[in-house]
């Protein structure tokens, strides 16, 4: 049984990507870190394209958690394949640097880019095995440019565009490809406390993306056809950066 694992996956782009790679036909396994009512609802919109979902409750963060949790599920389902990985988990936390807290910029760092670690390393050993895998890691627009107020999440989007790159060159003899794709606005939760009228007059395309198009760029990525891109940043912006 083939599966794809989402972690961050209970709404927003996560929910949006769980929807769209079960539509591709993979079962789905959705991570969250305390939202269950809404992995609950995520699995139930999974389960109405008429594939599994499972929900896997663990904080990328935490090192020893995704160990025992992602780990064990492993071990315990040794006929289910994590074929495609989506590191979508990540929190924003802004404010100016010089004002910055030490919690707000390891909490930012320690989710995106310690999440992408923590999880990465624990899937890609079956990938290897298997000499097949996606592993498509979710950044932002703020990791190519840089923006006023984000120095953290700027750095934890920046070095998840680093390690993509070299990951790509180390396991794609192996049949692995590694993407990113960089999101510019987006109309999520993460969006809202924006001004997006303000906003939107910067962005060529005039409007907020949504989940919904990020969501379609992992499941090209996804498939088989794919197979000869690895090591790119995709960016889903409008326009208004490239």
């Amino acid at each position: 049984m083939k599966y794809a694992l989402v972690t961050g996956g209970s709404r927003g782009i996560g929910r949006a990507v769980c929807i769209q790679l079960a539509k591709i036909g993979y079962h789905i396994l959705i991570n969250y870190r305390s939202n269950e009512a809404e992995a609950q609802h995520t699995a139930t919109l999974i389960r109405s394209a008429g594939v599994g979902a499972e929900l896997i409750q663990f904080d990328v963060a935490n090192r020893k958690e995704v160990q025992e949790k992602l780990g064990g599920w492993i071990e315990a389902n040794p006929g289910k394949t994590i074929e495609v990985l989506v590191n979508n988990a990540g929190i924003r936390d802004d404010g100016l640097l010089m004002w910055m807290k030490d919690e707000q910029w390891d909490n930012v760092l320690n989710t995106s880019l310690g999440g992408f670690f923590n999880v990465t390393r624990v899937v890609v050993n079956q990938m290897l095995l298997k000499k097949y895998g996606r592993i498509i890691n979710i950044v932002s627009l703020s990791g190519l440019k840089g923006l006023p107020g984000q120095t953290n999440y700027s750095a934890a989007k920046a070095g998840v565009i680093g390690a993509t790159k070299a990951l790509a060159q180390e396991i794609g003899r192996k049949g692995i490809t590694v993407n990113a794709i960089a999101p510019g606005f987006i109309k999520t939760d993460m969006t809202e406390g924006l001004n997006e009228a303000e906003l939107k007059a910067l962005i060529p395309l005039r409007r907020f993306g949504t989940p919904e198009e990020v969501a379609f760029t992992v499941g090209f990525l996804a498939a088989p056809e794919a197979g000869y891109i690895t090591g790119e940043v995709i960016s889903i912006n409008g326009g208004l950066y490239s």
